[in-house]
């Protein structure tokens, strides 16, 4: 399919004013199509040629200012429209097709209850796979609508959706929006279970599938409550108020990202809505991702970029607002802990790669639409929104918002490029913020700071920071001495602030009184840089991390001890060492959480040699008991709970004998930790295959007892994860051949994926690691990016780290066949095995 070029849009903009787009669905019509027609009115400045895009499965009609078209000419997804000056109005008519990879119309019917829901999903390019549309940002429109729909349903849109007619007919209209970009046009379809509320004069909505209502029901009333202060302190800060008639949040199910912001109604993975039991930490992340999309509504949405080369506008500060917001006006005041532990290593990690790239990017790197959708990546989001904070920390908050507010002020309902945010931002502070913009935002890589603590000869100490890179950084330099009583604990003597300047080299920070016993820099995280530690402090880190009293701070040393790890200083059984000592005794569930899955999923599954792998699990599972044991006798509050819940997690995962996990699932609960929920069963009995320990009858009964959609996911891994041939065949043939049927969606894909590659099966599953390559080609080719991406990252052999796994990956990525998507995350996959295989050669 031709992909939008940014010349192409450029050249648009210059030729059309669109001005208004009527669209009618009608979602009646069956389980493969819908009907979809599109009236757009719009101004041509000037005599020229253009374009129209859609992706229907037929074209009935197209008419041009009364003048029908040749439908033949569609050529792949462009409609060519000859246009003389002035306004026009073209009138398309098309059968579109329903998508099961959560990309254009989505269709899914629950297993549950075998009722159907719908829901859009048109970001970047992907409108016209559900109306006809000039397919662009900058190409602004106000929106009308109407859905026909069956008549027990219920439609959403953008705006307050009302029945019209007799009930009977199904007919929706929906309110005229604001001007949109098309890639924000949503829907969404079918016999939803709703709460509602009223807010500020607005209607307030949560939506979910109704097999899944008793659990959004127990959990409304947080959800709303989460609502309700963000956007109070939205309007706090902002000085434009929220811009839409409505704000509905629906959680849909197979949903590829965490959430989309669309206008007015913003579309959720339905994971958030807790089946089974969780953390106080994935409720905080739940509670960002709500934090997140309604800053969208202002950072996007009322101001939107003019091109894809500014996605930072959109997701950096959608990003750092998410988590400030959500930290400031809310009960998860531990929200940039979290970040520190889940988000800074995807931003770090994606920052040393190949495909890396500035968070604000030359206009000429993103010359079209498929290269523009593999910028959404941890620089993007991770980094962009560390680098916000570091903005914020040099600039001051006062200064920050003034700009923001003006920015909001020139660009109402309008586009903007980075150009306009400086410009924005200068007028509002004596700062050089285009210098600090050149630096921070058109540069790529991460800087490291190492320090050296030396004594300065009066009877004091100096701390020399070497600086490896180019940016500038405000941090904080925390002072840490040994408690007087001899309890052990660590506490804080101060905080020095250093500013480093552009282009690396060494700095000096002098101290007084005694040296301290742990010196860290970037102590509370507000730049972006791996640091190190100088030898004194790292021995008291290793004896006394968890003394430490903040856990940002402790959030500090673990990623500093994680970095070291892949950057081949520190051995991953020392990383280990380190987590066996002292996670049991850690009171953060984030900082717990995001320390086992690295010691799980890259220590022990990539780094350890494959001799050390029994050595590492046995470690990991007594790490986890240790844990669960400590917290047993714990009050009972949402840390001990969330703690306990890790370490069980963690327990099933590394378990290498089936035994304990045969007794739990017998018995339903874990002594002295939680019950067994559906989330738990199906992590056991997943383990419990790869063990071999278990049946596909078994299976099947388990499915039996939990026929939802996220058990016919668990099912589907656990099956493909059977060490049996048949079943790894089933399996292959289910994600990878053209001819199974019915075709995977998307979720079950990933579940298969996952279940499919297992370290203990590496003598089974290895005559598919010649035939994963061209497959996964194929199939991107076939399915487009969304498969694309998770052929790429479940669907990647990640238990074969050797050298034979890199030269097939290589020699793929020396034909034309991969599609971009596929090829980024192939590139990125085998970046990470060189990382892997230096590691583990470094042990040898």
């Amino acid at each position: 399919m031709p992909v939008l070029t940014r010349d192409e849009a450029q050249a648009r903009a210059r030729l059309l004013d669109v001005h208004r787009y009527a669209v009618d669905l009608d979602l009646t019509r069956g389980d493969e199509l819908f009907g979809s027609t599109t009236r757009i009115r719009f101004t041509a400045r000037h005599a020229g040629d253009t374009f129209v895009e859609l992706r229907p499965a037929a074209l009935h009609r197209a008419v041009l200012d009364g003048r029908p078209l040749d439908t033949a000419a569609l050529d792949d997804n462009r409609l060519a429209l000859a246009l003389t000056p002035g306004e026009h109005e073209l009138l398309i008519e098309a059968d579109m097709r329903y998508s099961r990879t959560g990309e254009g119309m989505h269709r899914f019917t629950d297993p549950a209850d075998g009722e159907t829901y719908l829901y859009t999903q048109t970001f970047i390019d992907d409108v016209q796979r559900v109306f006809a549309a000039f397919d662009q940002p900058d190409l602004k429109a106000v929106f009308d609508a109407t859905v026909t729909a069956p008549p027990h349903w219920t439609v959403l849109g953008n705006a307050v959706a009302t029945r019209t007619g007799d009930p009977a007919e199904g007919r929706w209209e929906l309110a005229t929006t604001q001007p949109l970009s098309t890639y924000f046009v949503a829907f969404a379809a079918g016999p939803w279970h709703s709460v509602r509320t009223e807010h500020a004069g607005l209607p307030f909505a949560l939506h979910c599938r109704r097999s899944l209502a008793p659990h959004l029901d127990a959990d409304a009333e947080e959800l709303f409550g989460i609502t309700r202060r963000c956007f109070d302190r939205f309007h706090e800060i902002f000085d434009e108020p929220y811009p839409f008639d409505s704000y509905d949040q629906a959680f849909v199910p197979e949903f590829n990202a965490g959430a989309m912001e669309n206008p007015g109604l913003v579309t959720f993975r339905d994971e958030y809505i807790f089946r089974s039991a969780v953390t106080d930490t994935e409720r905080q992340t739940r509670g960002v991702t709500v934090a997140h999309e309604m800053a969208h509504m202002w950072f996007g949405d009322l101001v939107t970029l003019r091109w894809w080369d500014d996605i930072w506008l959109n997701e950096s500060f959608a990003e750092y607002m998410g988590y400030q917001i959500l930290a400031e006006a809310t009960r998860f005041d531990g929200a940039w802990t979290d970040f520190a532990c889940a988000r800074k290593g995807w931003g770090y990690d994606a920052d040393q790669r190949p495909s890396t790239h500035p968070v604000a990017p030359d206009a000429k790197a993103v010359q079209d639409t498929a290269s523009a959708l593999l910028n959404f990546d941890g620089i993007s989001y991770a980094k962009g929104a560390s680098a916000l904070r570091q903005l914020v920390a040099w600039l001051g908050e006062k200064d920050f918002l003034a700009g923001i507010n003006d920015h909001f002020t020139r660009h109402r309902f309008g586009n903007a490029a980075l150009a306009d945010f400086l410009d924005s931002l200068a007028r509002n502070t004596d700062r050089d913020v285009h210098a600090w913009a050149a630096i921070w935002l058109r540069t790529s890589g991460v800087d490291t700071l190492t320090p050296t603590v030396a004594d300065d000869g009066r009877g004091g100490w100096r701390l020399d920071v070497r600086h490896d890179g180019t940016r500038p950084h405000h941090l904080a330099v925390g002072l840490y001495d040994h408690a007087p009583d001899g309890s052990g604990a660590l506490v804080a003597r101060d905080r020095l602030t250093a500013d480093l300047p552009a282009g690396g080299g060494t700095r000096t920070v002098a101290g007084s009184g005694p040296r301290p016993a742990l010196l860290l820099l970037n102590d509370g995280d507000l730049t972006y840089a791996k640091v190190r530690l100088d030898a004194a402090s790292w021995q008291t880190a290793l004896a006394s991390l968890p003394a430490l009293p903040d856990a940002l701070t402790r959030a500090v040393l673990w990623n500093a001890a994680r970095d070291m790890v892949r950057d081949g200083e520190l051995a991953p059984t020392a990383y280990l060492d380190a987590a066996r000592a002292h996670l049991p005794h850690e009171t953060d569930v984030a900082v717990t959480r995001a320390v086992l899955a690295f010691a799980r999923g890259q220590a022990a599954d990539r780094y350890v040699t494959p001799a050390d792998r029994p050595a590492a699990l046995t470690a990991l599972t007594a790490l986890a008991q240790d844990l669960l044991d400590r917290t047993r006798d714990r009050e009972e509050d949402g840390t001990a709970q969330g703690l306990r819940l890790t370490a069980v997690r963690t327990l099933i995962d590394s378990a290498t004998a089936p035994d304990t996990l045969h007794a739990w699932l017998r018995d339903g609960t874990v002594p002295g930790g939680p019950a067994l929920d559906p989330e738990l069963r199906w992590r056991a009995l997943a383990r419990l295959a790869v063990l071999g320990a278990t049946t596909a009858a078994a299976v099947d009964a388990e499915l039996a007892r939990d026929p939802s959609a996220t058990g016919q996911e668990g099912a589907a891994r656990c099956r493909a994860a059977l060490p049996d041939p048949a079943a790894k065949e089933a399996a292959w043939r289910a994600m990878y051949d053209p001819d199974h049927r019915p075709e995977l969606s998307n979720y079950l894909f990933t579940a298969t994926a996952e279940g499919f590659w297992q370290h203990e099966q590496l003598d089974l599953v290895r005559p598919y690691l010649d035939r994963y390559h061209p497959a996964a080609v194929a199939l991107a080719a076939r399915r487009g990016p969304a498969l694309a991406t998770a052929a790429a990252a479940a669907g990647f052999p990640h238990p074969f780290v050797e050298q034979r796994t890199l030269d097939l990956g290589e020699e793929c990525l020396r034909t034309d066949g991969p599609t971009p998507a596929l090829r980024r995350r192939l590139g990125d996959q085998l970046d990470d095995l060189r990382r892997a295989l230096r590691i583990r050669q470094r042990q040898a």
